[in-house]
């Protein structure tokens, strides 16, 4: 992957890295603001209070920021291996996030936060879009 594919995969993987960043604060009282306001766009709760009020969902929330981080900060680093590896590198990085995007979305739509599997569709389009336009997955 080389050129415009390369620099968009590039930010991407620092966008998922950012958003992580942004779940991480929900760990913390008073930092915690935007992360609030992204939780309460893909659901509340069903007596209406929101996520970060109990204890262990902040817990939750911060641990699958440092998650996420993590897997961001994964891509950001071996995008050279991958891209060396050649179509057998790409086939397996977008078999992870194909194995992600469906068990992350079943899980937001039977926990009634449908709305995160919307925003996962969006992130899922801008990874396939580059990898896809590249033609990173063709043999030769």
């Amino acid at each position: 992957m080389t050129g415009i594919w390369k620099n968009w995969m590039t930010v991407w993987a620092w966008g998922v890295v950012a958003f992580g960043a942004l779940l991480m604060t929900g760990a913390f009282p008073g930092v915690d603001g935007l992360v609030r306001d992204v939780l309460v766009l893909f659901g509340n709760l069903p007596d209406g209070g929101t996520i970060l009020e109990d204890r262990a969902m902040r817990f939750a929330v911060g641990l699958m920021g440092a998650v996420t981080m993590g897997w961001g900060l994964t891509i950001v680093f071996l995008l050279p291996a991958i891209s060396a590896a050649g179509p057998s590198g790409w086939r397996a990085l977008t078999l992870a996030l194909a194995i992600w995007y469906v068990v992350d979305g079943l899980i937001s739509v039977t926990t009634g936060f449908a709305a995160n599997a919307v925003s996962n569709t969006a992130l899922a389009i801008a990874y396939v879009i580059p990898v896809l336009g590249s033609g990173v997955l063709r043999t030769s």
